[in-house]
């Protein structure tokens, strides 16, 4: 992290940094998940999916009411509720992991709790640490970090353990935060952006509800990309599993090949979500982040298509922008509201992101009941179509109001 950081900023990114990481990973879990879970159930893989539901529902409905409590009570408190009860939560979902109504209900409580994160995480960061843009690039590449670990790290447990244990394990993950949180929060020492004292920051707030409507259609792009990925390539990638199962000379499960592969995936995101988070303080934030989404469209189309090492291949490109766009984002969610219900403004923002991406559950299961799975990413394309058209809207707003203005 940067030298000219506080000791104080390091020690809140810290905290900060692994919360991001745990939200995501306890997220991201799932959907490695979805093919052993089908086995072991009986069900349907559209059947399974809808078992997530409640999860991704409430990991974005309650960011709201999370963001308005952090705006008025101890972000350290929430934090904790956060990790004790995703913690039990998770713990629940592994011993309750034969019963689909049961195991549904303990994933609805990993959501319910891991939705505390975004609002509190990100509000804390805009508000006490100076360099706002580049401190949430850093955060975003632990949340990527997050992305990428958890289906390694599921396949790997599911293929020696079932997923039992790992859902065991990330209960005790989480229950760990309570350590990290108590080794380096201090309630006595406080830092403010100085940013916000030079100036009242009023914000924005018509460009900030137009965001709402691109974040929202980001939302679905984003949620069922992440849920369908492991599946798709466990489904499309069998040749790589064949070739490395054939080097290597050892017989790997098609869960445990495509699920690493997820990772790999996503861990090359985390440099999406580093340049996102340098993009500000060089570039436009409106352009750079319509740039980021528009070239997401073809690789879209392209995955729709392909198969094994060229699937790979473009998924890489298409996660690098779709994922690195997420830093300049949350900066232009911090530019357009006012400090004083920052966290309300990003509980709001991942009402309309996660809360309305969890239908993306409901709507990739659909189609791919209805008309296959290439479907999916087409669809996906479509909606990243619907969301240029907003950010042009956005961008033509905001340019009258900065020309009027001046």
């Amino acid at each position: 992290m940067s030298q000219s950081l506080s000791k104080f900023e390091q020690k809140l990114l810290v905290t900060t940094c692994f919360g991001h990481f745990l939200s995501h990973f306890n997220m991201l879990i799932f959907p490695a998940l979805i093919i052993p879970l089908q086995n072991q159930l009986n069900l349907t893989l559209s059947e399974v999916l809808q078992l997530s539901f409640w999860m991704y529902l409430l990991f974005g409905i309650t960011a709201f009411p999370w963001g308005i409590m952090a705006d008025k009570w101890d972000v350290r408190k929430l934090f904790s509720i956060f990790y004790l009860g995703a913690g039990i939560s998770a713990i629940a979902a592994g011993l309750l992991c034969h019963d689909p109504f049961w195991f549904s209900v303990a994933l609805t409580g990993i959501g319910l709790f891991s939705g505390i994160y975004h609002p509190v995480g990100l509000g804390w960061i805009s508000k006490e640490v100076r360099q706002v843009s580049i401190s949430l690039g850093y955060n975003g590449m632990f949340g990527n970090l997050g992305l990428a670990s958890a289906p390694l790290i599921a396949g790997i447990l599911n293929w020696f353990w079932g997923p039992d244990i790992v859902y065991m394990f990330v209960g005790v993950l989480n229950l760990f935060g309570l350590v990290v949180l108590w080794l380096l929060s201090d309630s006595k020492q406080t830092a403010i952006n100085p940013m916000e004292n030079k100036k009242s920051n009023s914000g924005n707030l018509l460009a900030f509800f137009i965001l709402l409507f691109a974040m929202m259609t980001g939302g679905l792009v984003l949620r069922g990309a992440l849920t369908i990925t492991p599946s798709y390539f466990e489904i499309r990638g069998n040749e790589i599993t064949e070739w490395i199962s054939s080097v290597l000379e050892f017989s790997f499960s098609g869960n445990l090949v495509s699920t690493s592969i997820t990772s790999l995936i996503f861990l090359i995101g985390m440099m999406g979500q580093y340049t996102g988070g340098k993009i500000p303080s060089r570039y436009s934030l409106r352009y750079s982040y319509l740039l980021f989404h528009a070239i997401t469209i073809p690789l879209a189309i392209g995955i729709s298509y392909l198969f094994n090492l060229p699937l790979m291949l473009c998924a890489i490109v298409y996660f690098f922008f779709l994922l690195g766009m997420q830093p300049i984002e949350n900066t232009l969610v911090a530019k357009y509201t006012p400090s004083k219900i920052r966290h309300s403004a990003f509980g709001f923002k991942f009402v309309v992101t996660f809360g309305g991406g969890a239908f993306a559950i409901k709507i990739i299961g659909f189609m791919e009941h209805q008309f296959g799975l290439s479907s999916i990413f087409q669809l996906l394309a479509v909606f990243s179509i619907v969301l240029i058209f907003i950010i042009f809207i956005l961008i033509y707003i905001t340019g009258r109001q900065i020309k009027n203005s001046g």
